[in-house]
C-alpha cells in the first residue's frame, strides 16, 4: 500500500478512537464532530478491508486487526509529538499543571499527607486533585483521559497499563472497644459466628482488594454474614464503633481511627492477609514528562524501604516485570 496515497489524518482518528474506545469522546478529544469520526472511519475500512472497530455494550471494541495496529500507532505517534517538542524539557518548579490521582479513602487518610507534603515541595505551582475509585470508574478508568495514576492492590493489568509496587499491607478487623472480642484474636468458630460490615468501593461494588480478601477467606474456611454494606472504610469504622458488627480494613487504618474512636483491634484467624499496593497509570501518559515526573514523587512518598521491599520499586507493564 502507497502511503503517499492515504490520508494520515485517518489513522489520527483511528487512533483516537483505540485510545478512547469512543467515537463520541475521540471527537472531543480531536475537537472535531462525532460525524466526522465516524467518515474517518469510514474510509479507514474500506482502505484496509477490515472493520477495525465493533460496537460493544456501550463502548467500541477493536477488531484483531485493530489490536495489531493500535501498538505501532502509538509509538509512530509518540515519536512525532516528541519530536514537535524539541528541547523543551518539563519544569516541575515552574509546572502550573494540575494532577490527579484515584485512592480509596484508606489512602486518602493514610497515604495522602505524605503525597501531598512531597507533591508541594517537588511542584510547588502545580495543583494536586484526588479523586475516589467511584470517580476513576465512571470517567472512563486511567484510560479517559482525566486521572493520572491509581492506587490499588496488585493485580493483574488489564492492556495498556503500567504499575510500581509501593509497599505491603496487612488486614484486621475492628470492632467496638466493649465488645466481647476486643483485643482478642478470633478463633474461625467465632469469626463465622459474627455479622459483618462490607466495603464496596467501586460503583456500589466489591473492588479488587474485596474480592482479593473473599477469596482468602473461603480458602481458609471462613464466611461472613454481611448485615450492613458501606462505600467507605471509614463508614464502616464508624458502624462498628456504634454495633456489634465486625469490619475489616487495612492495619495502618485501623490504629488510626483507634486513637479517635471507641475501637478495638482483633487479629484474624488462621494466616494475616497482606495486600501488595502499586500506583498504576496507563499507557496513555507512560511516556509523558509530567507524568512521569509526577508518578516518581508518589513513588518516593509512599513506597517502603529497600530492606523492607527487596530494593527499588518494581515497575511492571501488562501485570509482568518490565
Amino acid at each position: 500500500m502507497n502511503i503517499s496515497a492515504i490520508d494520515l489524518n485517518l489513522l489520527l482518528v483511528l487512533h483516537a478512537v483505540l485510545e478512547e474506545r469512543s467515537a463520541a469522546r475521540a471527537a472531543r478529544r480531536l475537537r472535531v464532530t462525532p460525524s466526522a469520526v465516524s467518515n474517518s472511519l469510514a474510509k479507514l475500512r474500506a482502505l484496509l478491508g477490515d472493520p477495525l472497530v465493533v460496537r460493544s455494550g456501550r463502548g467500541l471494541a477493536p477488531t484483531p486487526r485493530a489490536l495489531e495496529i493500535a501498538p505501532r500507532l502509538r509509538a509512530a505517534f509518540g515519536e512525532i509529538a516528541g519530536a514537535l517538542e524539541g528541547e523543551r524539557s518539563f519544569d516541575p518548579k515552574a509546572t502550573t499543571r494540575a494532577f490527579a490521582i484515584a485512592c480509596s479513602d484508606v489512602d486518602q487518610i493514610c497515604s495522602l499527607p505524605a503525597v501531598a507534603r512531597s507533591f508541594a515541595a517537588e511542584m510547588p505551582r502545580a495543583a494536586l486533585r484526588v479523586v475516589s475509585v467511584d470517580h476513576l470508574e465512571a470517567s472512563g478508568g486511567l484510560g479517559g483521559g482525566e486521572i493520572d495514576a491509581a492506587i490499588a492492590p496488585a493485580h493483574p493489568l488489564p492492556p495498556g497499563h503500567h504499575a510500581a509496587d509501593l509497599f505491603e499491607q496487612d488486614s484486621v478487623f475492628v470492632v467496638h472497644r466493649d465488645h466481647p472480642c476486643a483485643r482478642r484474636r478470633l478463633t474461625r468458630e467465632r469469626f463465622n459466628a459474627m455479622r459483618h460490615i462490607d466495603i464496596h468501593v467501586a460503583l456500589g461494588r466489591g473492588g479488587i482488594g474485596n474480592r482479593a480478601a473473599q477469596e482468602m477467606l473461603a480458602a481458609h474456611g471462613l464466611r461472613r454474614e454481611i448485615a450492613v454494606t458501606v462505600p467507605t472504610f471509614f463508614a464502616a469504622a464508624v458502624v462498628a464503633a456504634s454495633t456489634d458488627l465486625v469490619a475489616g480494613m487495612p492495619r495502618r487504618l485501623a490504629e488510626a481511627l483507634a486513637q479517635v474512636a471507641p475501637l478495638a483491634i482483633v487479629e484474624p484467624p488462621g494466616p494475616g492477609m497482606v495486600f501488595r499496593m502499586q500506583l498504576v497509570w496507563h499507557e496513555r501518559t507512560h511516556l509523558d514528562e509530567g507524568a512521569r515526573r509526577f508518578r516518581e514523587i508518589v513513588i518516593a512518598a509512599l513506597r517502603a524501604p529497600p530492606r523492607a521491599r527487596g530494593g527499588r520499586a518494581a515497575e511492571t507493564r501488562h501485570g509482568s516485570p518490565r
